[in-house]
């Protein structure tokens, strides 16, 4: 017996799901709120960490056209003091594989291949447990019936409340991200600051990181402790009043780390929310949930890395345990709840370090990671 099973989200953690029931002859049905692949910016570069990232994709049967694409010189590290001087300077050695860099958007266009999005179907809730299955209700006024839901639709997850009354909650910081682009021709100075990979400079509760994607494009990040309504005073459309607060709350920093404020395009704030570090919930038939729907936690490198073996781990179980669809979905969920809380607590830990009273508490965390 085939199951009727949907996703909702195409972020990593649905697709890599799909991609892996695609692989087992199984069809499934992928919902997606943006009405095409390219509606919107998908964000910068992700690190695939061969124990997660990349053994999901393995079981996807992608590692190959993965490392074809990735660039494992962006994994290299640089580290400034406030004032500019090079505290650390971290290369990768040439066969390095441990946590290779790829775009976003080409991570996506992998895992979507073959897979039939249904892209501009926006959900607003699933109920389970009718007659037929769990009902999925649709913006749009229709509705349709499923064995099993899994929501994938990120931190203000429209699924979660049928398992969880948790909601994300502000940890007080926000980053502010801006972009260069083609900088090894139009900023030659930045991009050999920046190096292959990052560079990245701790202030006290406050700190700034640039990170090279592909195509000569950089992401700045900008990251500080404040309250969530800190902006009240600025026009967040207004790019020069953005940039003249943030050379305020960088000033005295060296030039070259402040030119790279100088130069941005455009300036984004993302405040950092994250669900309870050990959130779990009592299974509920029919319904589960996938990466930051369900184990949302600070953006440190682990976020999308749990978010596609969740996906992969879950259709595996759903492929091996055909006869039993919700025995499946229970074993996976115990799994996933372990891995989920062991990295929540070292991410939570790693976010107090990284914006902390102590810039040194970086350096330090970064030497735990990656001796020098």
């Amino acid at each position: 017996m085939r199951h009727r099973i949907a996703v909702v989200g195409s972020g990593p953690a649905g697709l890599t799901f799909a991609r892996v029931l695609h692989r087992h002859g199984y069809p499934v049905a992928v919902f997606e709120r943006d009405p095409a692949p390219d509606a919107r910016p998908l964000g910068g570069t992700l690190d695939l960490h061969e124990g997660l990232g990349q053994l999901a994709l393995d079981k996807a049967g992608l590692l190959a056209e993965f490392q074809a694409l990735s660039r494992p010189e962006g994994q290299a590290m640089r580290i400034l003091d406030a004032d500019g001087t090079v505290l650390r300077d971290w290369l990768p050695r040439p066969d390095d594989r441990a946590n290779p860099e790829i775009d976003r958007g080409q991570l996506r266009d992998l895992l979507l291949g073959p897979l039939d999005v249904q892209w501009g179907r926006s959900v607003t809730q699933v109920v389970p447990g009718t007659r037929d299955g769990v009902l999925v209700h649709f913006a749009d006024g229709r509705q349709e019936t499923f064995d099993l839901v899994i929501g994938a639709d990120g931190a203000w997850s429209r699924i979660r409340p049928a398992v969880s009354s948790a909601t994300p909650h502000y940890t007080g910081v926000t980053s502010v991200e801006t972009s260069l682009d083609d900088v090894d021709t139009r900023h030659p100075d930045l991009a050999r600051l920046i190096g292959d990979g990052s560079v990245a400079v701790y202030g006290v509760n406050r700190s700034l990181v640039a990170q090279r994607n592909s195509g000569g494009h950089v992401k700045v990040y900008t990251k500080f402790r404040a309250p969530l309504d800190w902006h009240t005073h600025l026009d967040l459309a207004d790019v020069e009043a953005v940039r003249s607060s943030l050379l305020a709350l960088f000033d005295g920093w060296a030039a070259p780390v402040l030119d790279l404020l100088r130069h941005g395009t455009a300036f984004v704030p993302r405040p950092f929310y994250t669900l309870p570090v050990s959130h779990t919930w009592t299974h509920v038939p029919e319904v589960t949930l996938l990466g930051d729907a369900a184990h949302l936690m600070p953006p440190l490198g682990a976020g999308a890395n749990l978010a596609m073996l969740d996906g992969a781990e879950l259709a595996e179980s759903i492929a091996t345990s055909p006869g039993d669809l919700d025995e499946a979905v229970r074993t996976f969920e115990e799994q996933m709840w372990a891995r989920a809380g062991r990295w929540a607590k070292i991410t939570t830990a790693g976010l107090e370090r990284l914006v902390s009273p102590d810039p040194t508490q970086a350096l330090a965390l970064f030497d735990q990671v990656q001796p020098s």
